[in-house]
């Protein structure tokens, strides 16, 4: 796929980019802390703040909106030894089998009582840049939420290679408290901005910059909602792969891909460290694998980056989406959704919840 030149300060691969979405990118390519060029990928499409499907280089600076909310959202993928005769005939059962393990929707969480905590939970610890400030009721959040979906389109998917070779292929991100920070520093920046008097097209691209105690303070809190995020990614891979072994006595992992699609790292392009943000984007350094998710119920695919330093070696998060969640209510159906999904065990009995998805 070729890429297009919109101005110096934009180049995009996306071939259906509808008009927000474009002038949203505009607004972001006039920024004054920019290190380079925006990279729109494929499937950009209009967000909160920045695009979904951005890259942003920047130098000196870091925009809150530009990583989003759900900070270190991702998808990881395993690849089994099993191939598709060993599963059931009946893949509804063990549909069943992995909701109860897996806890799905908005605010759902385990509910672990008196348990401990996990782990890898006890060993991250609190937000370094919030911990302190938040209240008992938050603290407890974490912990419920630790090993759970979430909501919109977030999913687990149990899905074959052109080999028939079964994968466990799962999307999610750093749940509530993800949420809180990214909100609570995208507020930050906003209101820095006024008090310094910047004049803003959006003001949610405010930035944070560098040697300010609020940079130092966000840039704490969003590694540690990447490492939230990668955990909570592990911890429902690995009650995943519980479940297909007690369906399937010999499963065993082959292979594990796991990438972040919404954060912000220190990388070198043309010369310089840069902070790289992705905002609905993977990276696809040479030789690194990633995943793009289809749409609901089409195939899932397991890519290879070719480093493309135009595009800060990144890559398309997902299928993108050719209607937002509103019009997608207003002229899609649960039956046309459900026609759609044929033969896929799926929560055919959420259909009307979602056709935002379809």
């Amino acid at each position: 796929m070729s890429s297009k030149t919109i101005n110096d300060n934009l180049i995009s691969w996306a071939e259906d980019l509808e008009d927000a979405a474009m002038q949203q990118a505009l607004r972001t390519s006039r920024l004054p802390v920019l290190a380079g060029p925006v990279a729109l990928m494929a499937d950009a499409h209009y967000g909160i703040g920045a695009t979904v499907g951005s890259v942003v280089a920047t130098e000196g600076a870091i925009l809150p909106s530009a990583v989003g909310v759900d900070i270190g959202c991702g998808v990881a993928a395993v690849e089994t030894n099993l191939a598709a005769g060993d599963l059931p005939d009946d893949l509804g059962q063990l549909h069943g089998a992995l909701r109860d393990v897996i806890p799905a929707g908005v605010g759902k969480g385990h509910d672990l009582g008196e348990k401990p905590e996990p782990r890898a939970l006890r060993e991250l610890g609190l937000p370094p840049g919030s911990g302190a400030d938040l209240p008992a009721q938050t603290r407890k959040r974490i912990g419920d939420q630790f090993g759970s979906l979430g909501g919109g389109n977030h999913f687990v998917e149990l899905c074959l290679d052109e080999r028939d070779a079964v994968w466990l292929v799962l999307h999610s991100g750093s749940r509530g408290i993800g949420n809180q920070i990214g909100s609570a520093h995208i507020k930050t920046a906003r209101l820095i901005a006024k008090e310094d008097g910047v004049a803003l097209e959006d003001k949610d691209l405010a930035w944070l910059t560098e040697g300010r105690p609020e940079f130092d303070a966000y840039v704490a809190d969003m590694l540690w909602c990447q490492d939230y995020a990668a955990g909570n990614r592990e911890q429902m891979l690995r009650a995943a792969m519980g479940v297909l072994g007690k369906v399937v006595s010999k499963t065993r992992e082959v292979q594990r891909i796991d990438c972040h699609h919404n954060y912000a790292v220190r990388e070198t392009y043309f010369g310089r460290e840069v902070w790289v943000t992705r905002k609905g984007a993977i990276r696809a350094q040479v030789g690194d694998m990633g995943i793009i998710p289809g749409a609901m119920g089409a195939a899932s695919f397991i890519v290879r980056g070719k480093g493309c330093e135009a595009a800060y070696c990144s890559a398309s998060h997902g299928a993108g989406r050719r209607l937002g969640r509103k019009e997608a209510k207003r002229t899609l159906s649960a039956e046309s959704l459900a026609e759609a999904m044929g033969s896929v065990a799926w929560d055919a009995n959420m259909a009307v919840e979602l056709v935002d998805e379809h």
